[in-house]
């Protein structure tokens, strides 16, 4: 039987800070957030929501929504928080998908959810779920650690988005593994930005920070002037952002002002972070490093130091205490040193398998290790650098080109705010590369390509380079690259019209 672990926690330590609402500030102690997850595990039970029944959830970040994860343990429910970003042809593509029993949804999103009536679903507000009159006892549910706990959908930025279904082993041995291979404790604060449809915003920090018994601050909205502010009023000591988060923080006025002295360590999640960003935080003394994760793995798997960071920019560190990796190329021989291979992952914290889909999880996962497409490399030191995506690595006249690697070169050049690299097909070259970048002035592309080959081989440097004011985004901040690949195939068409 898989012990409910929340409760433990509001037995043992029932009034210290668990949640605060980063807009009212509202507090939630464990007892009270134990509470509200049994009052919201008595509505599903008597709505007949169950052992192994999908909860959807359409909601921006909230309170609510760890009070409904937790609601989910204590019924054997599955947790499966939805996108309120997509279309409504794609949120109705996840209903169908997900085949749920139940969806709750906020204030944000009561006309979304208009969508789900279609298909003869109960949907609910949270405040409608909260309400105790009529509610009956609750019925504790015995769940073991290899049942579902929740569904989270891939982003979906290279082809449909799949139901990633995590167990309590998966949820559990990743916050374990967090809190002990990073020294996690009762002292901690973090802040959550990042959507709770999303890894990021669940299992990164707030679940291990949840059991370690921390602080989370949940927040909703981004800006980079509230997000200073709130790290600074509540004594953050650690956060995860992903780098266009960063970007936004580093250029306003008011991250010069602030001392972040309870920061101990900013994370950089979601995409690898361009070299400017560290030297941001290195001209304060701040210390910064990056993490790597996928949905399909915890989201955590490498540790490094700050000051280990500081000397080796762009490293991820080295394996966690609980898992193993390794790097195998294209004959699927492990790497050596220096090489570049695709990154495959082992431990308890991996999912269980894509939902109702046995050939993409076959695929995904082989002889126990998860092939997670991305390339990466280790140093002699046996520390790890994430390269870039399998399906983004270009091949040009022979020659593999990484975009990471060009688009931190860019990024060096003073007028670059952002920067992304995509492959396209070409008749002579099998593929080019083509660079967007977003400025704030103009550019002189020539001056840029002169640039570029003082840092690159000349095969490296993009053969075109379009200059937007901003990039296309994916929900959790990313850039879209799917996005900027069908633009350049469509300037690629219009030009072949015109000749």
């Amino acid at each position: 039987m898989e012990l409910d672990w929340m409760e433990r926690r509001a037995n043992l330590f029932p009034n210290d800070c668990a949640l605060i609402d980063g807009v009212s500030r509202e507090e939630w102690t464990y007892k009270q957030l134990n509470d509200k997850a049994i009052q919201l595990a008595a509505f599903l039970q008597k709505n007949d929501v169950g052992k192994g029944d999908r909860v959807l959830v359409l909601a921006h970040n909230s309170l609510d929504m760890f009070a409904l994860l937790f609601a989910c343990k204590k019924t054997g429910s599955v947790f499966v928080p939805i996108n309120w970003r997509l279309s409504n042809k794609e949120i109705a593509e996840l209903v169908e998908d997900s085949d749920p029993s139940l969806l709750i949804f906020d204030r944000h999103t009561n006309e979304l959810a208009k969508i789900c009536v279609d298909h003869m679903l109960l949907c609910v507000s949270f405040e409608q779920a909260m309400v105790k009159d009529g509610i009956c006892p609750l019925s504790l549910t015995e769940v073991t650690e290899d049942d579902p706990w929740m569904m989270i959908y891939t982003g979906g930025t290279t082809g449909k988005s799949k139901g990633a279904v995590l167990s309590y082993r998966s949820v559990n041995w990743n916050a374990f593994n967090t809190v002990m291979s990073w020294g996690l404790t009762q002292k901690e604060t973090t802040l959550t930005y990042l959507p709770m449809f999303h890894t990021g915003g669940l299992n990164a920090l707030s679940i291990p920070i949840l059991m370690a018994g921390g602080t989370v601050i949940v927040a909703d909205k981004f800006s980079p002037d509230a997000a200073i502010t709130l790290l600074h009023d509540f004594k953050c000591t650690i956060v995860l952002f992903v780098p266009t988060m960063y970007h936004m923080i580093v250029t306003d006025p008011i991250f010069d002002r602030v001392s972040f002295d309870s920061v101990d360590v900013f994370l950089s999640g979601g995409a690898p972070c361009p070299e400017y960003i560290y030297e941001k935080f290195s001209e304060r003394g701040l210390a910064f490093k990056e993490g790597y994760g996928l949905t399909e793995a915890g989201p955590n798997n490498f540790y490094i130091h700050p000051r280990d960071s500081a000397a080796k920019r762009g490293s991820v560190g080295k394996p966690m205490l609980f898992n193993e990796v390794k790097i195998v190329t294209e004959k699927g021989e492990e790497a050596g040193v220096g090489e570049v291979g695709e990154l495959l992952i082992r431990g308890n914290h991996m999912f269980k398998e894509y939902f109702r889909n046995e050939d993409a999880t076959r695929k995904a996962v082989q002889n126990g290790w998860l092939h997670t497409g991305d390339m990466a490399k280790r140093d002699q030191d046996g520390d790890y650098y994430i390269v870039g995506r399998k399906k983004e690595m270009i091949i040009s006249g022979g020659e593999n080109i990484y975009p990471v690697e060009i688009e931190n070169a860019l990024l060096r050049y003073p007028a670059v705010d952002e920067a992304a690299v995509i492959g396209i097909e070409d008749e002579k070259w099998g593929q080019k590369s083509v660079a967007y970048i977003s400025s704030h002035s103009l550019v002189d592309i020539d001056l840029l390509k002169a640039f570029l080959k003082q840092l690159l081989a000349a095969y490296k440097v993009p053969m075109d380079i379009h200059v937007t004011k901003e990039l296309p985004k994916t929900s959790v901040g990313k850039i879209d690259r799917v996005k900027l690949v069908q633009q350049a195939c469509n300037q690629v068409n219009v030009t072949n019209m015109d000749v």
